[in-house]
């Protein structure tokens, strides 16, 4: 199975937009991996993980058919995650596609979004079919069986992390987060990963209620791996990072490569 990192950054996307800050200056002068668009995950041709308002690029960018996804799935409505005015362009007029529905899956004020941008286009026109996950219950999807859990994200919404079972593979989807609750950490327990998706939003900011930083990161990691939550050839993989961490990618190499965690960098392909 082919995952596809198609955008590595938090909201502002680095360079950010409006910006001039140094972080932005220099990923400016370096480009290559330094330039990070909004996060979203593709796991083959057929699973999507957010939405976020650069789909566009990324399709254009990495050549893939988005026609082709089966299942969307949504760990939250923040805009970079959920850009649903570009949702309703596969509806007649604006797209020929396929005649199959895509099945979209996220809680109740994603669903609300989405729902309300469909009615404002004159309903999902049989292309899409909604539903409603709730933490720690298991959702059958299409292309994989999927268990949403809890996050530290934002305390007036759920947001959700997402354990998926895929192709004979299990990824944990694991951003945005600050410290995982307790509750989903006792969810794991008993679980074995192949892949574990991080989110390293804050760099060497002292913060992690809400995002991860470097050291959350780091004793997120170690914490699966003592108990032995990863398999012993699971890889770490971590994203979505912000221009107010100050990082570049060769930087972020720097501190999580000894820790034998991969720095994701827009269009990076993992083979798993």
């Amino acid at each position: 199975m082919k995952i596809r990192f198609l955008g590595t950054a938090a909201f502002e996307g680095i360079p950010a937009l409006f910006c001039g800050c140094d972080g932005c200056k220099r990923a400016k002068e370096l480009g290559g991996k330094n330039y990070r668009t909004r996060t979203s995950v593709m796991l083959g041709d057929e699973l999507k993980i957010d939405f976020p308002p650069d789909t566009l690029t990324h399709m254009h960018r990495d050549g893939f058919d988005l026609d082709k996804v089966k299942d969307l799935i949504f760990t939250h409505s923040h805009s970079d995650h959920l850009y649903a005015e570009d949702i309703v362009a596969r509806f007649p007029g604006y797209a020929k596609s396929e005649e199959h529905p895509i099945h979209v899956y996220g809680n109740d004020l994603t669903l609300a979004k989405i729902r309300q941008t469909f009615e404002a286009n004159g309903g999902d026109r049989g292309k899409f079919v909604l539903h409603r996950v709730r933490p720690y219950e298991t959702v059958q999807l299409q292309t994989a069986v999927v268990v949403p859990l809890y996050a530290a994200h934002d305390p007036n919404e759920t947001c959700l992390l997402y354990y998926i079972e895929k192709d004979g593979k299990s990824i944990l989807y694991g951003h945005d987060s600050g410290d995982f609750p307790e509750e989903t950490w006792e969810w794991l327990k008993d679980k074995r990963l192949d892949l574990a998706i991080l989110e390293c939003t804050m760099g060497n900011v002292d913060y992690r209620k809400t995002h991860m930083n470097v050291e959350a990161v780091l004793e997120t990691t170690a914490q699966l791996r003592e108990q032995g939550i990863m398999n012993q050839d699971g890889r770490v993989v971590v994203t979505h990072f912000s221009h107010n961490a100050q990082l570049l990618h060769s930087e972020l190499e720097e501190i999580f490569l000894p820790h034998s965690i991969t720095v994701a960098f827009d269009g990076m392909i993992v083979d798993l």
